[in-house]
């Protein structure tokens, strides 16, 4: 029970991050919501898709998108493999135009 309340936690604070938390100088597509909301929806539907995939290292993987449909993946992943499947989780998402990888593998937390 206790998994399941902690897991429904984390996706709704990666679902809400994009919105919450988007305070880069790329927030000046604000000026145009659609194109705020576009990306937002894009990076929150990338969040979501790595959290279906219950990657060990999804915490420490940040998504971000720009204007464009170019997702930016940043952070740290435990096995190149999961850096490898966040970028292809990203790369398969509709509205993806491309993909730049900056995962850097770190075995320990």
């Amino acid at each position: 029970m206790k998994i399941k309340v902690a897991t429904a936690c984390l996706a709704a604070s990666l679902l809400m991050t994009p919105i919450l938390g988007h305070t880069e100088d790329s927030d000046a597509d604000r000026s145009h919501p659609k194109i705020f909301v576009k990306d937002s929806v894009i990076t929150t539907k990338i969040k979501a898709k790595l959290a279906d995939e219950k990657l060990a290292s999804l915490a420490h993987i940040h998504v971000d998108t720009d204007a464009n449909g170019i997702v930016y993946l940043s952070g740290t992943a435990r096995t190149k493999e999961e850096a490898e499947k966040a970028h292809s989780i990203a790369h398969a998402t509709e509205g993806v135009k491309s993909v730049k990888n900056h995962i850097k593998i770190k075995k320990d937390d």
